[in-house]
């Protein structure tokens, strides 16, 4: 029926999540039935739901690490410089944190 208006529609039966990520938040549509609606150059799709759900999402703190941090924790565990950042930053900033977390992994890795 809508073909003759230059609409294509094509359904989508093998979806089994649609969520929608907005910077604080997301949106998940319960037993959703999607389509995409072909127009033109455009396409809209179209998503039928039993339900929405609002997922806050945890906000963690932006940390700025700076180079002598990194330097420091890698003078102090013999870690690579990608080691030492990813720590510095699972610590928020925490150098004294950061430093325990490596060595633990290290001890437990020999």
């Amino acid at each position: 029926m809508l073909k003759k208006y230059g609409i294509d529609v094509q359904e989508l039966p093998e979806v089994r999540s649609v969520i929608l990520y907005a910077e604080n938040y997301e949106i998940v549509a319960k037993d959703p039935q999607v389509a995409v609606l072909n127009v033109g150059q455009q396409k809209i799709i179209q998503i039928i739901c039993s339900g929405l759900e609002r997922r806050e999402k945890e906000r963690k703190p932006h940390v700025e690490v700076s180079e002598e941090d990194i330097q420091f924790v890698m003078e102090q565990t013999g870690a690579s410089r990608d080691e030492a950042l990813e720590a510095l930053k699972k610590s928020e900033g925490d150098i004294a944190k950061a430093i325990l977390a490596l060595q633990e992994r290290k001890a437990g890795t020999t």
